[in-house]
């Protein structure tokens, strides 16, 4: 009879010590990897969440300063020229183009125009800009009123974690119907090191 040959298979001492050295090297870089993601997971969400809020805000912006217009309808004749449309600083329950509820912060800027809704109606949209703050945020809102009451048909949130807001700027020639409004808006999210500058600019599309 012959003998078995005793089974060699395994790892020897030396094989292992290797194993678990490169898996050391392996592991160390993987895991800071790990770390410093999950670290800035929260402030790379927030970078996003900025940069949709600002191109949010740009887009409406642009939209209502187009849109800006009022006429004078109430004249026996015409022409119908263009009056004060634009108001900035001001209070929710007065000026020009009330519109805001009880309690709500002045106004940043606020936009008029005429809408026609049929052959023999004329519909008067006003939107407010305002800055709320909401718990431990500012946030920038847009208030949209119709047919001539104060009381908003819509409240959109357009920006959050606000840091600061500048003075409208209008250009143009004619007072209270500028041509063109800029206004500086300022983005910082708690977990983002840095902030992100916005100006929101748009230009009247009614000419005269």
């Amino acid at each position: 009879m012959s003998l078995r040959r005793r089974d060699d298979a395994g790892v020897t001492l030396i094989e292992l010590l290797l194993a678990i050295v490169l898996l050391g090297i392996i592991a160390v870089p993987l895991g800071g990897a790990l770390i410093s993601f999950f670290r800035n997971t929260n402030a790379t969400t927030d970078r996003l969440a900025e940069s949709h809020d600002a191109q949010i805000a740009s887009a409406y912006f642009g939209q209502d300063v187009e849109n800006i217009g009022v006429r004078t309808w109430n004249l026996p004749s015409g022409p119908y020229s263009l009056g004060t449309s634009v108001e900035t600083n001001a209070p929710p329950k007065s000026g020009t183009f009330p519109c805001g509820p009880v309690g709500d912060p002045n106004a940043v800027i606020r936009m008029a125009w005429d809408d026609p809704t049929g052959a023999s109606t004329l519909r008067k949209v006003i939107v407010s800009y305002v800055v709320r703050q909401v718990g431990a945020e500012k946030q920038l809102h847009r208030l949209r009123c119709d047919d001539g009451t104060s009381n908003p048909t819509s409240d959109i949130v357009l920006a959050h974690k606000v840091q600061s807001v500048g003075t409208p700027v209008l250009t143009g020639p004619v007072a209270g119907v500028p041509q063109s409004i800029s206004l500086a808006l300022t983005l910082k999210a708690p977990t983002d090191p840095g902030s992100l500058a916005v100006t929101l600019f748009g230009q009247r599309r009614q000419t005269s």
